[in-house]
Parts: C-alpha cells; structure tokens; sequence
C-alpha cells in the first residue's frame, strides 16, 4: 500500500492549492472529478492514437463506437476527442474549453460520471480565479496508470479522498467505507463451500449490493472468483444512492469492462433499479445507525399496501436505524433453492442483534428469519476496523441453502481479538486483520461440522447453537390489584383534584349556554361534596366490593345519580394500594390485575413455561399468574453474552497492600517534592 499513501498525499497536496478560493469542504468537487479523469485517461493512454484512427476510419458508419471498443480493445468506454492531459496543458490559453471538448468526447456513461460531479461549473470558477492550469498541471503529474497504481490502491484512493472530504463537510454521521481486508474476509465466508462449483469451466455467477458507494466489495468479489477460476465471470450489480459514490463506481466498473449499466442510481428502498432480478450472491455494507424517516411514506405504505407479497412484509424496525430494511431488501432477491438458492453477506453494528423486545419489528424479523433457517452465522470483528466509527461491527451470512449439516444451526464466531494495530491509522481505522488472520478465521469458520461430529459445542473462538436457542417467550405476569378505602378530608382533597370532578365544572360550548352547563356541574360538585361528608369517618375498608356497596347506598339515599366514568373516577381517588387488603375482583369473579405491579419474563424457547414460572417466579410471588393471551414469540442474539469471560476480583489483600505501598510513597518526600 506504499503507492495508495504517497498517491493520496500527492493528491490531497493539490487540493491545498484551492485555499482562499474555495472552502475546504468544497475542494471534493475539483478533485474527486479530476481524480476520476486523470484515471481514465491514463487507462486509455497506450490506446488512444488506435483509437481515433479506428474512430476516423468507421466516422459516419455507425450510430455507436463502443461495441466496436468492446471488440477491439475490451473497454466500456472511449474518448475520441484529441486531446488528454498534456495536450490540454499545450494550449493553456484555452484550458477551460479544450477541458469541456476533452470531456465530451468520452462516451456515454463515462460522460455521464464527470456530469454528476457537476464539473462543468468548477471548470468555470477555477478558471475564473486564475486556478485551472496549474490545478491540472499537477494532476497531469500524477500517474494513475494501470501500471502504476492497481485496482485495489485506486479504491483506497477513492475511499481515503471521500472520507478526507466528507470529514471538511462534517457529512460523518453514518458514512463509512469497508476496508478490502473486511471484504476479502467477508467475500472467503459468502463463498465458503461453494468452491466446487465456481471452478467448473464457464461458470457464470451474480453478485449484488444495493448500497455499493465506490463498489470496492463488487471488485474484491470478482478478483476473488477470477482467483478461484480465470475461466469463470462473476456478473455486478449495485445501487448507490450519493452521486459522487455512484460515479467513482461506474467509473471503475468501465475500466474493468463491466456493464456499467447494471450500477444504479437512487435510493434501493424507494427507486428500486433491479426490481425483478434475483442473485446468486449479495453483499453489503449499509449505512447503520441512519433513520429512515424522510422515506417513512413509502416503506410504511409498501409495508401496509404489500405484506408479504413487498419487501417488508417482516416488520419495520424503529426510525431511528435502517439497516434491517436492507437486509429484508436483500433477502427479497434471493433466489428460490430450486434455482439455485442465494448466499449474502451484510455488514452491521451491534443493534440489530438485539434491540427490541418480542413483537418489535426488529424482533419479528429476527423471527422470520432465524424460524426460516436463512441465518448461517455471525461473525464478531474487532473494533477500530473503519475509517469513520470505532465501534464493534458484525457481520451476518445468511442463506436459503444450507448445507445438510448446518441445517438448524447458527454459528457465532468470535473474532474481536484477531487483529493488528496499524502503523499509522486512516480516520478512525487504527486495527486491521492480516491475511494469516483472515485464514485463521476462515478455519474457525470451517470447523463447524468437527464442532458438531466431536458433540463439542463451543471452543474459544466458535459456539454452535440451535435456531431456537434464540428464542424466547415473552410472559406478562400479573399479580392482583389489593386496595383499601377510606373518605376522609386527605382522600377528599385528593378528589377535588382528580380530572373526573373537576370535569364537572368545564364545557366545549359558548355563552350563555357554556355558563349554564359550567353552573350544573359546580351545583353537582358541591352535592358530591355533601354526600362524601356525610360518610366521612376513620373507618378503613380493606375489601373493595364491600366499599363500593356503602359508597352506592350513600348517593342512592342522597338520590344523586353519577355516571359510570364520575363513579369509578371518585372510588379510584379514595383508595390507596395496600398488600393486607382483600384481592379485588372483575365482574366475573376473577382476580383483577394490578398495573404497577406487573412484570415480564422472556422464558427460553426450549423451557416449559409453566414449568419454568412455578421453579422461578411462583417461589417468591405466590399470588402470580402468567396472562397467556398476552404471550409473545421474541428473536434475539445475545452476541455478548455468550462469550462473555468472567474475570475475579483481584484479593482485598493485594488491593491493601498497593494502597498501603501509594500512601508510603505519598509521605515519602524530599524537599516538599514527591518521590514517585
């Protein structure tokens, strides 16, 4: 990677000579285009004077030179005007022309990436403020030829130049790029076992990520497959949402030869560009801990609209985090297992494992996918792995063809200790995993059926567990409501301020008819008043029914008729919780529940409930009962947890001992200096 950094600080050199003349956050727009030019120009150099003479010969002919490009040359793309970056300097005077005739005279697409940078309008202000020679005179000195700089170093270009510019436009929050070793490591997994099949002669497979940014988990793909077998062809597709991101991209994807076409533009879940076509492979890593909220509309509608037969038909995970959606997007794309079946990678932070309890959207598409056997694995990372978070990630495999053995299963691999520490960190990026570690990891990963075949289920590294030992019920237990009563001048005061009685006195109409109504209703608060005197005392009811029988009997005999709502409003406001008090009881004879003392408990999948309520609850609660028309199915990964290393205090003797040695060394002094 010595090229990668000494081709980043040369470039981010000449972004300093738009100082004064530009805001820092906009140098982006003058660099990322001429990054991408100056690249496409040194792909086509050794080619270029063929090709116009091609173009020369065949003018007129045809409508479109590029499918003679493809034959010839194998190219997406081509320029036909005489100039490139030194023939432009020749002619500094008309810079700023011959640089548009330059650009017009790529084709399409390759036109079409430079126009949604919106270069045209720093061609302009650079010229305007005296800049664009020498702007272009040092990218002219910056060989980014194929030769010089590889595919995989031109990507971290790409990703280093974003990151360095987002950071000047404080544009962070969510915004982060994979690095190559995460995607190969990512890629070996999502190919794991299907090596005998992608070495067969012409074999032809897809692979697609509907947030692809600069496309550098499309290119470790393909280089891996074409690594595997030269023979095979690995087919791209993806969707980006940011111009800049898609154009770097497709800019790439043409000067590999791709379809360039198949790289969409827009938001994957509102401008779905693939909509019909399924894969054989996906991988992504979507923008995490991002809210959805400005496209709520129309995913909340194809959710209501839709059902199963959209995307989400799942659930809906909370605003605040998309990254559910796009795997639900993924999964869409699957095919069916009698085509083939599909395999996919995603990468995500730690929420999606466990935020949300049962019956959450989060946890009804764990459901889903966990009781549809999808889920292959998830792999822990260490921390400090991306350039814009320094968070622990995870990332998902996922599959509707297992293989025999892993049918049931879910394999947690643990590999947050498998890194090394760069010598020089890149943002937030100060970890990395070397090759030896990613083939290490690939090993803990293959050990699944040894795992299983040695009835070992764990080791250091790796735990196997069954799909349902993620899930849980999710009881309600209720204990009965117990309550006494007393009328008395507290309890009085406490009424007079409850809304039921001070309801009385308000009303929605107007004039004469609003003070009439207001005048009823205080006459009505004052006879409460009356009768709630007349019964006042130290007496303390401990049985509800027994209470409400001589409450009734007062009002009846005082002939002041109340409402059920005003009723049941004045009793709440005259009784207190009490545990001596009889049980209170609903209209059928049964105990009636008491909202502040009930609890949850999430009983795993495996336990009886029954079973598992007398052993844990019953014991310590006697008067409790489970609701069971309130029981909920709920999915969660306790990554954590289940490997969670349990460490002891360190001995009071010790801890003792250091303190007595700190508070020698603090009276130790020379001088009035501490000796330390």
């Amino acid at each position: 990677m010595i090229h990668f950094r000494e081709k980043v600080q040369l470039i981010w050199d000449i972004a300093e000579l738009l100082r004064g003349e530009y805001k820092r956050a906009d140098y982006g727009k003058v660099v990322l285009p001429l990054t991408v030019l100056r690249r496409l120009d040194g792909v086509l150099a050794p080619y270029k004077p063929a090709m116009l003479e091609e173009y020369d010969k065949r003018k007129g002919k045809y409508s479109d030179f590029l499918p003679f490009v493809r034959s010839k040359w194998k190219f997406e793309f081509y320029n036909i005007s005489p100039f490139d970056f030194d023939k432009l300097l020749a002619d500094p005077n008309n810079l700023a022309a011959n640089l548009r005739l330059y650009i017009n005279g790529f084709s399409e697409r390759a036109r079409e990436i430079i126009e949604r940078f919106k270069f045209d309008e720093q061609i302009q202000q650079l010229d305007e403020h005296n800049l664009l020679f020498q702007v272009v005179r040092r990218f002219a000195e910056t060989d980014l030829h194929p030769d010089k700089v590889s595919n995989e170093e031109m990507g971290y270009i790409y990703e280093e130049l974003i990151r360095k510019f987002s950071e000047l436009s404080n544009e962070t929050a969510g915004e982060h790029f994979t690095p190559r070793e995460v995607i190969r490591l990512m890629v070996d997994l999502l190919f794991n076992g299907d090596g005998d099949q992608l070495v067969k002669p012409g074999t032809v497979r897809t692979l697609y990520d509907p947030a692809c940014g600069t496309g550098g988990m499309l290119s470790i793909a393909e280089e891996h497959v074409r690594r595997m077998n030269p023979g095979a062809t690995l087919k791209v597709f993806g969707q980006e949402l940011n111009d800049e991101s898609w154009a770097v991209c497709v800019s790439d994807m043409i000067i590999k030869g791709h379809e360039s076409e198949n790289i969409k533009r827009g938001n994957s879940f509102t401008q779905d560009g693939l909509p019909d076509s399924q894969f054989d492979y996906m991988l992504s890593n979507p923008p995490f801990g991002v809210e959805w909220k400005k496209i709520k509309k129309e995913v909340k509608g194809e959710y209501e609209d839709e059902g199963w037969n959209g995307r989400f038909g799942a659930g809906l995970p909370r605003i605040n985090d998309g990254s559910l959606l796009f795997l639900q997007h993924m999964l869409s794309k699957m095919k069916s297992p009698e085509k083939g079946g599909s395999r996919l990678a995603i990468v995500f932070n730690g929420s999606p494992l466990f935020t949300g309890s049962a019956g959450s959207g989060e946890s009804e598409i764990r459901k889903w996918i966990i009781e549809n056997d999808w889920l292959e694995a998830v792999v822990a990372l260490p921390d400090q792995l991306f350039y814009n978070t320094g968070i622990y990630t995870y990332f998902w495999v996922l599959t509707n063809r297992k293989s025999p053995e892993r049918r049931g299963k879910v394999q947690l691999v643990n590999a947050v200790s498998l890194f090394k520490k760069m010598k020089k960190s890149l943002g937030n990026k100060r970890n990395y995993i070397s090759d030896s570690q990613i083939q290490e990891i690939g090993q803990i990963y293959g050990s699944f059926e040894d795992i299983l075949l040695g009835d070992i289920k764990e080791d250091k590294f790796c735990k196997v567990f069954d799909n349902n030992d993620f899930g849980y019920w999710r009881v309600t237990v209720e204990r009965p409501l117990r309550l006494n009563f007393r009328v008395e001048a507290e309890r009085i005061e406490v009424l007079k301020a409850s809304t039921a009685f001070l309801g009385l006195a308000k009303s929605r109409k107007k004039g004469a008819l609003a003070q009439a109504e207001i005048e009823s209703g205080q006459r009505m608060q004052q006879s409460i008043l009356t009768v709630l005197r007349g019964i006042q005392s130290d007496k303390l009811w401990l049985d509800r029914a027994e209470f409400t029988k001589d409450f009734d009997a007062a009002f009846k005999a005082a002939k002041l008729k109340l409402t059920t709502p005003l009723r049941k409003g004045l009793i709440a406001a005259l009784c207190e919780r009490d545990e001596t008090a009889a049980v209170c009881a609903d209209s059928k004879g049964k105990p009636e529940p008491d909202s502040e003392l009930r609890d949850f408990e999430n009983i795993p999948l495996k336990e009886d409930v029954d079973a598992y309520f007398a052993r844990e609850v019953l014991p310590h609660v006697p008067d409790a009962w489970i609701d069971h028309e309130k029981t909920k199915v709920g999915y969660e990964i306790p990554f954590a947890k289940h490997f969670y290393e349990y460490k002891p205090m360190r001995p009071l003797e010790e801890i003792k001992a250091e303190i007595l040695a700190l508070e020698e060394r603090v009276h130790s002094t020379v001088g009035g200096g501490l000796r330390w």
